[in-house]
């Protein structure tokens, strides 16, 4: 006979525990209480047990209270038949959960049914633990039967029934329980996509029907109207100005229909400001007047200041060290100010040859309350190179402009000026550019990517001031990600870059705008800057072209370990040419540590063809993927 069962209950943990709480109480009459001694001691053990079905009983050990309390919540005679048998009706719970709905739950303490009378006082005098055996009959599985979808507008429902087949709910398919709540989590996802931000489930029918095996299912839909986003709303800030958040909430979101992709990207706008540990969105449960949908992002500002490090490590040159400082919402618009120094090269044995740079940043989010976010930039630097040498101050302001999710254009000014050379002798220099970018980034994490791909094109014309020189140098990087698993474990990486400088020959370019290639970014196994043509003293000259490809097979081992197998190939050339020089190849394996902040990185690179003076390996650490 059909036997309704209107409530396919979310947890079936809350009425075991008031069933549970009841049969403990029934056990404990007065008239028990007058014929049982009080326990000595007052903890019984018991060891549990399960006969059913390897799956099944690795459900039930889940579920049963007594297991899971077994050790944290010793119990008495009565607690513990009351424990017993208030799990009798949270396991047929989850045989239902997974589709046997015409299953049964039986269980014997001591080899006795928890109802015997003379089980209490049985237990009491126990020292060896007590056998308790719970027996799960499932019986034949139900399938889903009929499914019906009810509501308009059609495409809406449409749209709703696709998304709950898709989560499992199918005519034939076994009829657990998750798939019905997994059905209508999946509907109202669906209906919201489709522009319904207060869509809802209005009724829900079940039917299981013991003669036929089967479990019906009618749900009834209110998608409600369609609507835009109304301006948001930000609350929570202490010291961000309100004006800067909204309006950069408001460019994502504010006049465009409404679906949680645009809510979402509100969010990540707001996030991206830097100066919040959380942003939360929440939409409004009534529409305006005017059809609006109202929308509030709820914030939790960040500490304002931070200091932090790093410290890297090759064997060619030893130790580097870096520390800065941060301010993240200077003037409470979100404006960045960072401090930065390194020391790097440490392990040469004269310290003349260490490198110092020291660089002030303040990156501000928007300029003239429009969508472009500025980076200035002012440092110095004292580099002792094997390519040369260069004392120089640098300046730049850099304007990057979003005209997508992962489309930006970039453009700027910078100044360059100092002395430069090689063997010692240094001839002033000054260089003024201007660069012109665009970027695109459809890639899944910054530090961490298994899917997606990275490109950029710069062109930066240079005038040298002192020379007259004129000269534009072009670099074009790329790299892809393919998941090759299908679960992030598995990902096949692949980069290239390739640049040329025109208007000018190898010689006349300042040799800190030269190419080179060569290093832990770059050509691992090789020393940085060493590939390419050297002088008569064995220093790289760098080139005018440069050609780099690169590909990397990134595994998951175990937890967070994982290891790498690379292979790297460059070539620097003379002219503007990119691939006319010497191309240098370098192997190796990695190790992967994968952390919040992304994954540390060591790599151990092997030159192929290695060039006069060149290291048998080399070996790299640092924090992120190598590209």
């Amino acid at each position: 006979m059909p036997e309704p069962y209107p409530a396919v209950a979310r947890s079936t943990i809350a009425r075991g525990a008031l069933a549970a709480l009841a049969l403990l109480l029934a056990c404990r009459t007065p008239a028990a209480q007058e014929q049982a001694a009080p326990p000595d001691p007052p903890g019984i053990p018991y060891e549990a047990d399960f006969a059913a079905p390897e799956d099944l009983a690795a459900l039930a050990r889940g579920v049963a209270q007594t297991v899971t309390l077994r050790d944290r919540a010793p119990t008495d005679a009565f607690g513990l038949i009351g424990r017993v048998r208030a799990d009798l009706p949270r396991l047929q719970e989850a045989l239902r959960a997974e589709g046997y709905w015409g299953g049964s739950v039986a269980a014997t303490i001591a080899g006795r049914p928890p109802e015997d009378p003379a089980l209490p006082a049985l237990l009491q005098g126990a020292t060896d633990p007590v056998p308790i055996t719970f027996t799960l009959t499932p019986g034949e599985r139900y399938a889903f039967g009929r499914i019906g979808i009810a509501g308009s507008p059609a495409q809406a429902v449409a749209a709703a029934r696709a998304a709950a087949t898709e989560a499992g709910a199918i005519e034939g398919e076994p009829a657990r329980t998750a798939a019905v709540i997994g059905a209508e989590d999946a509907m109202l996802a669906a209906l919201r996509r489709a522009g319904h931000p207060l869509a809802a489930i209005d009724d829900r029918q079940v039917l299981v029907d013991h003669d036929r095996r089967a479990m019906d299912v009618a749900w009834r839909l209110a998608p409600g109207p369609t609507a835009t986003f109304d301006r948001p709303s930000v609350s929570g800030q202490v010291r961000t100005n309100a004006g800067l958040m909204e309006r950069t909430a408001a460019r994502r979101i504010e006049g465009r229909d409404y679906s949680p992709e645009t809510l979402e990207r509100g969010r990540r706008a707001l996030a991206a400001l830097g100066v919040f540990d959380s942003v939360r969105a929440e939409p409004g449960t009534a529409l305006t007047p005017d059809g609006h949908l109202p929308v509030n992002y709820a914030v939790s500002e960040r500490p304002l200041r931070a200091i932090g490090g790093n410290v890297s490590y090759e064997t060619n040159f030893g130790l580097g060290l870096g520390a800065y400082w941060e301010h993240r919402n200077l003037f409470g618009g979100a404006e960045r100010l960072r401090l930065e120094a390194e020391a790097a090269r440490l392990g040469e044995s004269n310290a003349e040859n260490f490198t110092y740079r020291a660089f002030a940043t303040l990156t501000l989010p928007e300029i003239w309350r429009q969508e472009a976010r500025l980076t200035a930039r002012v440092g110095a630097v004292r580099e002792r190179l094997e390519a040369y040498d260069r004392d120089a101050v640098l300046a730049s302001a850099l304007a990057e402009r979003a005209l997508t999710e992962r489309l930006a254009l970039q453009a700027g000014p910078l100044y360059e000026a100092g002395r430069i050379g090689r063997y010692g002798n240094l001839d002033d220099f000054a260089l003024v550019g201007f660069v012109g970018g665009v970027r695109w980034d459809s890639t899944t994490s910054l530090l961490d990517p298994t899917s997606g791909q990275r490109a950029s094109l710069t062109v930066t014309p240079f005038y040298e001031l002192n020379e007259g020189t004129v000269f534009t140098r072009i670099l074009a990087t790329g790299s892809a990600y393919f998941d090759v698993t299908g679960d992030a474990r598995g990902v096949l990486a692949l980069r290239t870059a390739i640049g040329a400088t025109l208007g000018a020959t190898r010689d006349e370019i300042t040799l800190d705008r030269r190419f080179y290639s060569g290093g832990g970014g770059s050509v691992r196994g090789y020393t940085f800057q060493s590939i390419g043509p050297r002088d008569s003293g064995n220093k790289p000259l760098g080139g005018a072209s440069v050609l780099e490809v690169g590909a990397e097979w990134r595994q998951r081992i175990s937890g967070p370990w994982g290891m790498v197998a690379f292979v790297d190939a460059g070539t620097v050339g003379e002219d503007s040419v990119p691939g006319t020089g010497d191309i240098r190849v370098g192997v190796g394996l990695g190790l992967r540590y994968l952390t919040a902040i992304g994954p540390i990185r060591v790599d151990v690179g092997v030159p192929l063809n290695a060039d006069r003076g060149d290291a048998a390996y080399a070996l790299y650490v640092g924090i992120g993927q190598a590209f």
